[in-house]
């Protein structure tokens, strides 16, 4: 009688114990209604109600078995806490009895469900309870104390120096994802940029019905699409890896290969990732074996059988073996060939420089900026080639004006002096240090040039941005004054600028760009000195005198009338609308500064400043004076006329 009501006991303590994970199961599946709803779990014919009891012949009476839960019970709704980002709690319902018609009215109660038979318990694989109890552990061992909200996602907060978190609350997800997913990264101004990059890395609110990793995951994108690795790098690393969706693991993939560190990447492929399907996650999976298991051999052993297989080209093997066999004892010798090799993928670039390896010349150059943006930021490359990629990085908007001056100071004190930069490093140091003011601008004129090539004439101009403002003005070097100040724009030195007003003649180019970039408005804009400006304008069909007249009707710093009468004798109509300049003044309207950033990113799209237009120019600064962003409104426009 003991064994039997022992073995009972077992009997009921197993399936409560099952029963317990498998509600477990349905609550971290996200379930917040009826638990009956859902499939059954167990297996075929376990869930059935038990046989009704067979007639027996009588016997001793025995004590009655401990109140069981019924299926009612099981049944009942699940309550789960919300309002919190910690993973929801579930509250089961007391267990209640079923009670028949009878016993409702005062009759004697109908008995209890059995528990399950001992024999059916015992037929249940114990592996199975296993597998449902590891189903139900988290993705990541991140306590829920501490993981992070996906409610707002950024490292910029706004304390320093973001964009307000809120002003992406209300935003339309899918419309959201849609401008976002157009964005290519190439834009004709440094400062929309530098701009779009600020408004991109702030801590803003999740959009309505987006999910918040992949709010994370579009802006990585337009990160990389820009050339701003770091960032995007950044950005993936605001959300925790157990909460990765796929489109922000094809963004990890991209940042931690552009930032020449393909180990960054192993708590995603261990995690959310594990399964996913394709050759660079299955040799990711290999080099992550070798660095975090310490077993080279092994993972070498599966870069070997993927080479046989040939499941990618032969050069993307390579570069993998030779970044596993790093964390190999036996220091595997693998030889790069790129032989074959017709262009330079993300994998390439990325595996190369976490080799330490540089892809050969003509690969380089045929990638063009997109191998530039990387490498100039590559801490394993020599300085020479850093600096052969900074012109195009500091054009852009990736460098500032400070990081070119300490690249090239690197230059000057490395032992070994390079024979292109180093005399480069040293025109730029007495570009700051040269006792005479002339002897500085020398240096300053040598550093810019020719106008051969537009783009490294302009990075030059930001390379000696902060050496222009030490120059003081001069009526004697009024003739420099037009570079002197468009360089002191590209570091927003605009007080320096402004000193040279009383100095540049009115309606010359160094005047229209004082104009445009000067904080307050400093005298009235007449038509006689918009003349004037359009006379010296030598400029493809006047596109200076446009944009000019674009940037201070933006500014508010021309009145209606002289404004309507320019835009006459330059065949302009401002008042021409379309699907955009009605999206960027809406978003004006409502005083919404990210989406206005985001939408000028928008307009400022392509290869050159002639593919802008004055109606454009209008709408994006009159839009980001209206939401306060007079500073960099003043600075594209001043950058506008500067760069035609």
């Amino acid at each position: 009688m003991t064994t039997a009501r022992t073995s009972e006991s077992q009997s009921r303590s197993r399936w409560t114990a099952l029963r317990r994970v498998l509600l477990t199961c349905a609550a971290i599946g996200g379930l917040s209604g009826v638990v009956a709803a859902q499939e059954s779990l167990l297996p075929p014919g376990f869930d059935d109600k038990p046989a009704a009891p067979q007639p027996r012949k009588p016997q001793a009476p025995r004590p009655a078995p401990a109140p069981v839960a019924t299926r009612a019970a099981a049944s009942a709704p699940v309550q789960v806490q919300r309002g919190s980002s910690a993973p929801a709690q579930v509250i089961a319902p007391s267990p209640q009895p079923a009670l028949s018609t009878e016993a409702a009215q005062g009759g004697p109660a109908e008995p209890a469900p059995a528990a399950p038979p001992h024999d059916t318990l015992a037929d249940i694989d114990p592996a199975l309870i296993d597998q449902l109890v590891a189903s139900a552990k988290p993705k990541a061992d991140i306590p829920p104390q501490a993981q992070r909200s996906l409610a707002r996602v950024g490292f910029l907060d706004a304390s320093d120096g973001g964009f307000p978190a809120l002003g992406s609350y209300y935003l339309n997800g899918a419309f959201v994802a849609d401008l976002l997913g157009k964005l290519q990264g190439d834009l004709v101004s440094r400062w929309g940029h530098i701009l779009l990059r600020r408004a991109l890395v702030s801590r803003l609110a999740t959009p309505v019905d987006m999910n918040g990793a992949d709010w994370a995951a579009l802006r990585a994108g337009v990160l990389l699409r820009m050339g701003e690795a770091d960032a995007a790098r950044a950005m993936v690393q605001e959300v925790d890896n157990g909460f990765y969706t796929p489109g922000l693991e094809d963004a990890a993939m991209a940042s931690f290969l552009a930032t020449a560190d393909p180990v960054g990447l192993c708590p995603v492929t261990a995690l959310t990732a594990a399964r996913r399907q394709g050759w660079d996650w299955d040799l990711s999976r290999a080099i992550c074996t070798a660095f975090t298991g310490g077993e080279g051999a092994p993972a070498l052993a599966v870069l070997d059988g993927a080479m046989r297989r040939g499941i990618a080209p032969k050069v993307d093997i390579l570069l993998a073996q030779k970044f596993a066999g790093a964390a190999s004892q036996g220091h595997r010798a693998v030889t790069i060939e790129w032989t074959g090799v017709d262009n330079l993928t993300p994998w390439r670039t990325g595996l190369a420089l976490a080799t330490g390896l540089q892809p050969p010349e003509a690969l380089r150059k045929q990638a063009g900026a997109a191998y530039a943006a990387v490498a100039v930021r590559a801490p394993m490359l020599p300085l020479a080639a850093r600096a052969e990629a900074a012109d195009l990085a500091a054009e852009r908007g990736i460098l500032s004006s400070a990081a070119m001056v300490d690249l090239y100071s690197e230059i000057h004190a490395q032992g070994d002096p390079d024979a292109t930069w180093s005399p480069l490093s040293e025109t730029l140091r007495n570009a700051y240090l040269a006792q005479a003011a002339t002897d500085r601008l020398s240096a300053i004129r040598t550093l810019w040039g020719d106008a051969s090539d537009p783009d490294r004439a302009y990075s030059r101009l930001v390379l000696t941005a902060y050496a222009s403002a030490r120059i003081a003005p001069d009526a004697a070097l009024a003739g420099d004054a037009k570079g002197l100040i468009a360089s002191m724009l590209t570091a927003g030195l605009d007080q320096n600028a402004v000193r040279w007003a009383p100095v540049v003649p009115v309606g010359s180019e160094a005047w229209g760009l004082i104009a445009l970039a000067s904080p307050a408005k400093l005298a009235a804009v007449s038509n006689d000195s918009l003349n004037s400006f359009k006379s010296g304008d030598d400029s493809a069909k006047g596109l200076r005198s446009r944009f000019l007249l674009a940037g201070l009707m933006g500014l508010g710093r021309v009145d209606p009338a002289t404004a309507r009468t320019f835009a006459e004798a330059l065949q302009l109509d401002f008042a021409r609308k379309t699907r955009w300049t009605q999206a960027i003044d809406a978003a004006a309207e409502s005083d919404n500064a990210v989406l206005v950033a985001l939408l000028a990113g928008f307009g400022m799209q392509g290869s050159g400043w002639d593919k802008m237009t004055a109606l454009h120019l209008y709408h994006i600064v009159a839009a980001l004076r209206r939401v306060g962003l007079d500073g960099e409104a003043r600075m594209i426009a001043a950058e506008a006329v500067s760069r035609v």
